[in-house]
């Protein structure tokens, strides 16, 4: 059984390997894709944070679906059809605000797959680890993040322009969709993978630690800069060359991989301190993307990448272990939109900081990512307790 869980997360992080290369291929130029079509500042941290308020905000909407209808592939699939299929339309697009539209389709569209798909991916992860399980599914997505932006820069360097970039995209979208209807009919019902739940978790509600621990989530997420901002300032501040902004964030998604399988690991041992060391490190990416040079911006987007890698993977994992199967649907879609709306906020003030003030922004940054520490030190308490 362990063995066949972890082909299953393996197989699904094919899938999410595929995906990632497309739509995080289109997300390390839509920054500067839409400053080049005329878009400021604030227009850029608004659209990025737009697209994450609603594309986060629907999730609500999905998780309680999933639970109450029980077909999280059915739903999963339809998710990753509109997240896929929309991003090399982008090539098609003149003006920002065409872009900006698609752009937040491609958001919905993993809006709507990516509830379904963690309940299915916590079956099996119970099997193999939480953290590990997570962890790994993360890793081989971030291979996909980081070979989609090197797509991306190499049509770039080949003079294909944006548009081509964009383009070069449908590849892996088409590879990713046939992975996962073959997935689906290798493993219809994922929920075998996992042993009836603990009496005590089977309680009225979601439980008081999770509130808190979404709490702290919202902080770290409020705090955390997306990279169409981080592209658009690269852009401004004269970066040699408009492939070295992918290359960047390929980095930044390679690390991403490594610190997801080492922090999902050190999360099956010691639990949420992993991710407040995590998170001590992340907070230390603005200042030195924001204010520094060309080297140390190359380090925080380093942090910038562990950052990603702990929430991406320990984060989730965290939310299986607090809430059992029945209302786990429901619980990653709640636990979506809240971090999408901290998403949404922190991007929308850091995209107006950035038109007035970088060291305002930096500050921002900084504090509120901290100030989840004491709600993390809490909840790891009472977990350890439990």
């Amino acid at each position: 059984m362990k063995k066949s869980a972890l082909w299953f997360v393996i197989f699904l992080g094919v899938v999410s390997l595929c995906a990632d290369a497309t739509y995080e291929g289109a997300r390390s130029i839509t920054g500067a894709y839409l400053g080049s079509l005329g878009a400021s500042g604030t227009i850029v941290g608004i659209v990025a944070g737009l697209g994450e308020l609603i594309g986060y905000g629907f999730r609500l909407v999905i998780g309680y679906l999933s639970d109450r209808t029980r077909k999280y592939w059915g739903i999963t699939t339809l998710g990753y059809f509109i997240n896929t299929a929309v991003v090399p339309l982008l090539a098609l697009t003149g003006t920002w605000q065409a872009a900006a539209g698609l752009m937040i389709a491609e958001r919905t569209g993993k809006a709507v797959r990516t509830p379904p798909r963690d309940v299915l991916l916590s079956h099996a992860a119970m099997q193999v680890g939480r953290g590990f399980g997570f962890g790994l599914h993360e890793a081989m997505d971030q291979i996909g993040a980081v070979a989609g932006p090197l797509m991306v820069a190499a049509m770039l360097s080949w003079q294909f322009g944006y548009r081509g970039g964009f383009a070069i995209l449908v590849i892996p979208a088409v590879l990713g969709l046939l992975v996962l209807l073959i997935t689906q009919r290798i493993y219809p019902d994922p929920r075998d993978f996992e042993p009836p739940s603990p009496a005590d978790l089977h309680t009225e509600g979601l439980p008081r630690r999770f509130w808190i621990y979404l709490g702290a989530i919202a902080l770290i997420a409020a705090g955390y800069a997306d990279f169409p901002l981080i592209a658009f300032h690269l852009q401004q501040a004269g970066t040699d060359t408009e492939s070295q902004i992918p290359l960047l964030y390929a980095l930044a998604m390679g690390v991403d991989a490594i610190a997801a399988l080492a922090f999902g690991r050190w999360f099956d041992q010691i639990g949420l301190r992993s991710l407040m060391a995590a998170v001590g490190l992340s907070l230390f990416f603005a200042p030195l993307v924001f204010l520094g040079n060309a080297q140390l911006t190359i380090l925080g987007m380093v942090l910038w990448g562990i950052g990603m890698g702990a929430q991406e993977s320990i984060m989730k994992a965290a939310v299986a272990g607090i809430v059992p199967p029945e209302r786990r649907g429901s619980a990653y879609g709640i636990f979506n939109t809240g971090y999408g709306l901290a998403w949404f906020a922190g991007s929308a003030l850091m995209g107006v900081l950035y038109d007035f003030s970088l060291p305002a922004l930096v500050i921002f940054s900084v504090l509120i990512q901290f100030a989840a520490i004491p709600a993390l030190f809490w909840v790891s308490g009472r977990a350890r307790r439990s």
